[in-house]
């Protein structure tokens, strides 16, 4: 396989799949996905998208950022966000800057002078607006820099394009939610690409006070999956999470990490962080187990994340 002439950031979905043959017809594409621990975009698997380059024959760079050094860092991103929040716990601006820093800065390494991603103008309203962009560009410091095939036409002409390494004209102007014209590409280009579903666990509103409490903690690759199951609280300075599901209730069982307690009686398993006792443990899956009213649990409803 030829070396890559440019980088496409890749999430699997319908725009980025369409920005890769796009930028194919121009030029030699390697697909980079950011694999976030919180989910992103069309919530593709890794499967699919190794599937999916591997069909169309482009090279795929993944920066796994659901554990290590990269984890930390996008925590720390999240924590601390250097721009406004969404309606939850979301920061799309500051996430958005840290995939583009990463994929410059590894392009720069590559020596690779074309990034392109699959955003359109209009899209997301936190992160695909013009001043959103331009704020995106600015903290990553690829200011004139990231290619957008699909919004090109509507947007300031970039550094690739000036010079002609790649060509201005063969790009588009979608802009809006709406993606007819996308859909209308995928049939040109015979591609199939999944439903959108999922996506960033942040966005969800119910969820902002769990994310505000546990993102205080050290969390690493094991804990940081258990924030999208189970019921969790916050006792004693503690922190708890039982299963809502059999489900659940497995992985809670089978990820090493913290205390598990696996009631000899039907009740919910549960993990814990911190130095609460056993016993008050044991009382808080109690008042979960279908045998228990739910007048029981009312004490414990105001721990709850």
């Amino acid at each position: 396989m030829k070396k890559p002439k440019s980088i496409v950031l890749f999430s699997g979905g319908l725009d980025s799949r369409i920005t890769l043959k796009i930028m194919q017809e121009q030029t030699i594409p390697l697909a980079v996905f950011f694999k976030l621990p919180f989910g992103a975009g069309c919530g593709d698997s890794d499967k699919n998208i190794r599937k999916f380059c591997k069909q169309q024959n482009i090279k795929l760079k993944i920066f796994d950022c659901t554990k290590g050094k990269l984890l930390q860092e996008y925590l720390d991103t999240i924590r601390k966000p250097k721009h406004q929040r969404g309606s939850a716990m979301n920061p799309c601006i500051d996430c958005k800057s840290f995939i583009f820093k990463k994929a410059g800065e590894y392009a720069k390494k590559k020596k690779i002078k074309i990034l392109a991603s699959g955003e359109v103008l209009g899209q997301r309203p936190m992160s695909q607006m013009k001043k959103s962009m331009n704020a995106i560009e600015e903290h990553s410091n690829l200011q004139g820099k990231i290619v957008r095939p699909l919004s090109a036409k509507l947007l300031q002409e970039t550094e690739g394009e000036k010079s002609k390494l790649v060509d201005r004209n063969k790009f588009l102007k979608i802009q809006g939610r709406q993606r007819t014209e996308q859909i209308q590409l995928a049939e040109h280009y015979n591609l199939t690409y999944p439903t959108p579903s999922g996506g960033c666990i942040l966005c969800e509103k119910f969820l902002k006070n769990r994310f505000k409490q546990i993102l205080k903690r050290k969390l690493n690759k094991k804990s940081v999956k258990f924030l999208s199951i189970g019921r969790h609280f916050i006792i004693e300075n503690s922190w708890i999470i039982i299963g809502r599901n059999e489900n659940e209730n497995k992985i809670l069982e089978r990820t090493r990490i913290g205390k598990l307690i696996i009631p000899s009686f039907s009740a919910p398993s549960a993990r814990y962080f911190g130095k609460i006792k056993k016993s008050k443990v044991i009382e808080l899956i109690k008042a979960y187990s279908k045998q228990e009213p739910i007048e029981t649990r009312k004490k414990f409803e105001e721990f709850r994340l």
